[in-house]
């Protein structure tokens, strides 16, 4: 028998892996059974056993993960370590820390296995990939804070947050990049864009919403991009809330406009396959974007909220209108007469000059086809 038979054979199945790590967990031997985790999984993937070193690092993942969500088994650890409350909570916090970095640490080797295993993509593995990111804990931060004692809590709450932020950020953006070299769209799957934007906005200690709004416009679930911009205006700066919605709109007819010109690039197809692909996402590009604002004022509405009435509001609403009439004339005329808005946000013009750009490439690959 060969070495690599022989070391297949040496591994044995790996749930009676799964079940002695789970019982070091509930046990409270975290680190342990994190060490043996990663280098249980490279055996099995040294010996090219990838589906058991997935089963594994999945079940890893998800435990960890569970147990860092302020269990009665970290709270029992700490009570046994100290009977002074703040060297308790430090211990809780610490502990709980690491769990979440251990969990996102196999949540990341998961993916990789993906790739070293050149797994391809499909429905089984993406629902896998839900699984460990539900896991990954969600906790609001305090408020009302009062004294010492309250700061000294929010302080661990923010290291917290920014702990399980990396951590999920770092397993979705990697699962994302597998999706798109193994069978998804160019861009990844959809909805692995939109499971990391809803984490970045609830979970985020200082908040980007141009980055919410970049994973939500490659995302799939437009309904939860407006809920979630509602959700923004309701406790944002009041000249903060125009802005977010004009930068959504605008990453949404930027990034399509830019795929299209991309097919048009590299696809060379005759004169009539051009216009027909131009009619065809430019008319998903703006419907994606109605209905984003469509479902805005319907959320707004029946939350008895005020939708923000400014001069960048009308432009929105009027680019949306000529857009429709694909008049590059007509977007030039409104981005001279609502200057001083656009000038609010830096990114705001550049995404005009890009469209105008695009626009007028688009121009010349319809005259110029060939070339």
């Amino acid at each position: 028998m060969s070495r690599e038979k022989l070391r297949r054979a040496a591994l044995p199945p790996v749930q009676e892996n799964i079940d002695k790590l789970e019982k070091a967990i509930n046990e409270g031997n975290f680190y342990g059974a994190q060490q043996m985790y990663k280098s249980i999984s490279a055996r099995y993937v040294s010996a090219e056993r990838y589906s058991e070193a997935l089963d594994l690092l999945e079940s890893g993942a998800c435990l960890q993960l569970k147990h860092g969500q302020f269990t009665s088994v970290i709270s029992n650890l700490a009570s046994e370590c100290s009977e002074d409350d703040w060297y308790q909570s430090i211990f809780v916090y610490l502990l709980r820390t690491l769990q979440v970095t251990c969990g996102a640490e196999l949540a990341v080797l998961f993916v990789d296995t993906l790739v070293k295993g050149k797994i391809p993509y499909n429905e089984d593995i993406l629902d896998r990939v839900r699984k460990i990111y539900e896991v990954f804990p969600k906790v609001p931060l305090p408020s009302n804070m009062s004294d010492d004692e309250d700061v000294r809590v929010f302080t661990e709450a923010l290291g917290a947050a920014k702990t399980r932020l990396e951590g999920c950020s770092s397993f979705l953006r990697a699962a994302i990049k597998w999706s798109a070299e193994f069978g998804a769209s160019r861009n990844g799957d959809p909805q692995l864009h939109a499971m990391l934007a809803e984490y970045i906005y609830s979970e985020s200690t200082e908040l980007n919403m141009a980055k919410v709004s970049y994973h939500f416009v490659r995302g799939n679930n437009p309904k939860k991009f407006a809920s979630t911009l509602v959700n923004f205006m309701s406790k944002c700066y009041p000249d903060e809330d125009d802005i977010a919605i004009a930068r959504a709109v605008l990453i949404i007819r930027t990034y399509l406009l830019q795929l299209d010109c991309r097919i048009r690039t590299y696809l060379l197809l005759d004169l009539s396959a051009y216009i027909d692909s131009f009619e065809y996402l430019s008319m998903g590009n703006l419907r994606d974007a109605n209905c984003l604002m469509d479902e805005l004022k319907r959320q707004v509405e029946s939350q008895e909220l005020d939708f923000p009435e400014s001069d960048l509001i009308q432009f929105i609403t009027f680019l949306l209108l000529t857009l429709e009439r694909d008049a590059l004339p007509l977007f030039n005329m409104l981005r001279v007469n609502y200057k001083s808005s656009m000038d609010r946000e830096p990114a705001f013009n550049e995404v005009g000059n890009r469209f105008c750009r695009s626009e007028m490439l688009l121009l010349f690959q319809l005259l110029f086809p060939l070339l």
